[in-house]
């Protein structure tokens, strides 16, 4: 992200309610101990929240979120000889990714802690879990229904649901995903523009647009449509390979085709790939030479359908 791309974020951000509990203003600079626990509470929040980022903000006025600006310069602030975002990293366990982004609006200095939600288990800081409940920051241990949501938020992910690539720009999702064949799928209309095109795949849950204006592509939307299942790293594996063993010998294989392409977006030539590999008998009936095939085409199409199904278990 540029400089324009964090103004923009600090002004939509600014636009939130004032009790987000994702998200903090601060004037100036608070305690380590205190940047630490609100990291622990914000991605704790974040999880709850189902949000890619949350985000403690100084700068900005916590009741009216006015951009102030700030004196605190987080990047070369030191707790004793040790830098503070080290010092923060150390200290929290799990070690979620955050970063530090400062940049100056009309001449203010804002600095930006941008954090990555908990996943899987609540985030602690010096061995304690904190949670934000409404505007205020509490130990965890005072909400168990809150834990407990966290502990057990990764069982209600589905595999379409999770993320196969995060952070990409929308040019990036274009050159991804081949939207052209969605469309021509279900036979409607190509959009206008490349935004009409990414709010169509945002409303079918291909991909979803985040706080930072960038976009994160679900697993839905690459198995289905993927150009190159080997872009995505999780999925390159889920490519479906057509091995031909001669009669019923497995150990050495006389042909092997992989559909590197979405499975929506390859079904065809894939099934039409199997149909022209299967032996075909030639009958003459009434003076004309007709090719029989042993196994219907429809019997085919099921049996990849069924194949591709279980490819994702």
């Amino acid at each position: 992200m540029n400089n324009h791309d964090y103004v923009s974020l600090i002004e939509e951000l600014c636009g939130m309610p004032s009790e987000t509990e994702w998200l903090e203003f601060k004037k100036n600079s608070i305690s380590p101990e205190d940047i630490g626990e609100y990291i622990s509470a914000l991605s704790n929040a974040a999880c709850l929240h189902n949000k890619d980022s949350a985000y403690l903000v100084f700068g900005v006025e916590d009741k009216t979120h006015k951009i102030i600006g700030t004196t605190f310069y987080p990047k070369l602030s030191k707790v004793g000889n040790e830098d503070l975002e080290h010092w923060l990293a150390r200290l929290l366990n799990p070690r979620i990714d955050f970063k530090i982004e400062e940049f100056e609006i009309d001449n203010k200095h804002i600095a930006m802690f941008i954090i990555d939600p908990a996943h899987d288990m609540p985030v602690a800081f010096k061995s304690s879990a904190f949670i934000r409940v409404g505007s205020y920051k509490k130990n965890l241990l005072e909400f168990p229904e809150k834990e407990r949501k966290i502990w057990h938020k990764h069982q209600h992910l589905y595999f379409e649901g999770e993320i196969a690539l995060s952070s990409c720009t929308d040019d990036e999702v274009l050159k991804l995903l081949d939207y052209p064949s969605y469309f021509k799928l279900l036979k409607i209309n190509l959009p206008a523009n490349k935004y009409g095109i990414l709010e169509k795949l945002i409303a079918e849950d291909f991909i979803k647009k985040r706080n930072d204006g960038k976009y994160d592509i679900y697993n839905l939307g690459a198995i289905l449509f993927a150009n190159k299942l080997s872009d995505f790293q999780r999925l390159a594996r889920k490519a479906l390979r057509v091995i031909i063993y001669p009669e019923n010998d497995r150990l050495t294989a006389t042909k092997e085709w992989v559909a590197d392409s979405g499975y929506a977006v390859s079904f065809k030539q894939i099934t039409d790939y199997i149909i022209d590999q299967l032996p075909q008998s030639e009958v003459i009936e009434k003076a004309r030479r007709q090719q029989i095939k042993q196994y219907p085409d429809i019997a085919i199409r099921e049996l990849v359908a069924n194949a591709l199904m279980h490819n994702l278990c």
